[in-house]
């Protein structure tokens, strides 16, 4: 199944929100309400299909919904929108209030892992975990910023073929160490055909705007602040080092560790058994620690 469901964000923003399994079967009304939800954030540049293996699982036991955030997927993308942190974190709130999934947990990948710690850390009464996927919590700095730009500049848009574009992000890209299908795969899904070849359904420009929100700053306060149990997940070769991780473990009030061997930045796409096996356990403790306080 299917199904789209249409919220709306911060300034009336439409947002698109999508279920990819059929919610867990219920005998009573009473076992629906202990049915966990789960809200899915992409990154920066991702949409909610990106999510497609890992809400399929969950949702044998969860009701797990993926959000298109906004200038995303199919949300939609005002030129004059706001696009802070504010903006995101809202839309989140006003999107699991509206899903009814509250007390929900968060599962996020990069941009949407700060997305969800910082909306775990100013509504608690709304969020009973939270998991954070390759998203660091130091600055990034104007360097970074620069360089983001000079990659977007880079791609040879338009794509004439979706080959192009697997080949491009996969293999020729120079921030590719090494051929990475799953990364082409990755960028494919967020292509779409227009009358001259293949382009971003995102605008790069708003892409930066949202970026420049973010990475001029330092995260480690709000991640203090997040009082609910946490699980900072890293790529043996993604952008999070071990040691800023297990840090960021440490400065968690309830933090837990995982990492997930032979998986770059895109952890969930690049390894997807062991983006599973590393997050189970952990949603399993969460689930039952639920059900043992409804008793």
């Amino acid at each position: 199944m299917v199904r789209r469901i249409d919220v709306t964000g911060a300034g009336g923003v439409r947002l698109a929100a999508w279920e990819f399994g059929d919610p867990p079967k219920t005998d009573t009304a009473r076992d629906h309400e202990r049915t966990p939800g789960v809200l899915l954030l992409h990154g920066l540049m991702g949409r909610a299909s990106h999510w497609v293996s890992t809400a399929r699982w969950l949702s044998e036991r969860h009701r797990a919904v993926a959000l298109d955030q906004r200038g995303h997927g199919r949300s939609e993308k005002p030129s004059q929108a706001s696009f802070t942190r504010e903006a995101y974190v809202d839309d989140a709130e006003a999107a699991l209030e509206q899903l009814g999934l509250d007390p929900v947990v968060l599962i996020g990948h990069a941009m949407g892992a700060l997305t969800a710690w910082q909306l775990a850390a100013r509504r608690p009464d709304l969020v009973r975990a939270v998991i954070i996927c390759d998203m660091r919590a130091s600055a990034l700095g104007s360097a970074s910023q620069r360089e983001w730009a000079d990659w977007f500049r880079a791609w040879p848009m338009p794509f004439a073929t979706l080959a192009d574009v697997r080949k491009w992000f996969g293999e020729d890209d120079p921030w590719v160490e090494r051929p990475n299908p799953a990364r082409g795969e990755f960028y494919a899904e967020v292509m779409h055909e227009c009358e001259d070849g293949w382009r971003p359904v995102f605008d790069p420009d708003q892409m930066l705007r949202s970026r420049e929100t973010w990475v001029f700053d330092a995260h480690w306060e709000e991640l203090a602040q997040v009082q609910c149990p946490a699980l900072v997940v890293r790529g043996l070769d993604g952008e999070l080092g071990r040691a800023e991780a297990q840090e960021m473990v440490r400065v968690l009030p309830r933090g837990e560790y995982a990492e997930v061997a032979e998986a770059g930045h895109l952890v969930h796409y690049d390894q997807p058994e062991g983006w599973r096996a590393a997050i189970e356990p952990f949603l399993d403790a969460v689930r039952s620690a639920g059900d043992a306080g409804r008793l």
